[in-house]
């Protein structure tokens, strides 16, 4: 796996819809916001995106932050291709973030009943701060690193 600073573009918001449409079923709901984005929002989002390629060089995982304005990094995104689930892509992807953001502390949010994403966050080091009903009848869970 190849590891590239990336700009959003088609294949991005594919990989994205294909991602999230996982976690909607995991969660239950499909009202999560980037699942109905256009690509002009997605081009319009001002985040930071490294993507995983695989050996053929395809786009298989990216992971997208910002810096909120206390400093922390705040990870907004983080897909990965349901036919490359489980071979560790997300933890790579994440660790890159977190080693790029330094000493600063970490946050990020996922579906309260997304178990896989949470799993992979608490092995990472991040710690349960709330969960939070951001519509009703849709939950999210933070976590701060």
């Amino acid at each position: 796996m190849r590891l590239s600073d990336i700009s959003p573009d088609e294949t991005l918001w594919s990989l994205q819809r294909l991602s999230y449409a996982v976690e909607a079923e995991l969660i239950g709901d499909d009202r999560i916001p980037p699942l109905h984005e256009s690509l002009d929002d997605l081009l319009a989002e001002p985040l930071t995106w490294v993507g995983a390629f695989d050996e053929d060089e395809r786009l298989i995982g990216a992971i997208a932050w910002s810096f909120a304005d206390d400093g922390l990094l705040d990870i907004e995104r983080l897909v990965v291709a349901p036919t490359a689930f489980r071979r560790g892509i997300g933890r790579t992807l994440v660790t890159e973030a977190l080693t790029r953001a330094g000493d600063r502390g970490a946050v990020v949010s996922t579906g309260r009943d997304n178990k896989p994403a949470r799993s992979l966050y608490e092995r990472l080091g991040f710690a349960w701060v709330e969960d939070v009903e951001v519509i009703p009848g849709l939950w999210i869970t933070r976590y701060a690193r």
